[in-house]
């Protein structure tokens, strides 16, 4: 089992900057790629981005030059840190962890980008 918390989510004006935790811990040791997801109200859950556990990292276009995925391995914590937000930003970011056996997800953290 992976745990996975995620934090730093909340209410910005557009243009202005987050950067998202997602704290991990269990069996962390076999997670070979770590990913941020997004869910908006009436959408489906896209893919952000991704780094895996030789520090390749992996964007959608949406958001490729503005987002930055990052890892801290003596903390167990991932980052996103979100730049330029616009209201199409608006979204519950889940931390996800993959192992070959299953992937696990955290519980989300609201970002709402509003003026």
């Amino acid at each position: 089992q992976v745990q996975l918390v995620e934090s730093g989510g909340g209410l910005v004006q557009p243009g202005e900057s987050l950067r998202l935790s997602c704290a991990a811990s269990g069996r962390i040791f076999g997670v070979y790629a770590w990913g941020w997801y997004r869910q908006a109200p009436g959408k489906q859950r896209e893919l952000v981005a991704t780094i895996t556990s030789g520090g390749r990292t992996n964007y959608a276009d949406s958001v490729k030059g503005r987002f930055t995925c990052s890892r801290d391995n003596d903390k167990n914590t991932v980052y996103l840190q979100m730049n330029s937000l616009k209201p199409d930003d608006t979204a519950v970011y889940v931390c996800n962890a993959k192992r070959v056996e299953n992937d696990y997800w955290g519980q989300g953290t609201q970002v709402t980008v509003s003026s």
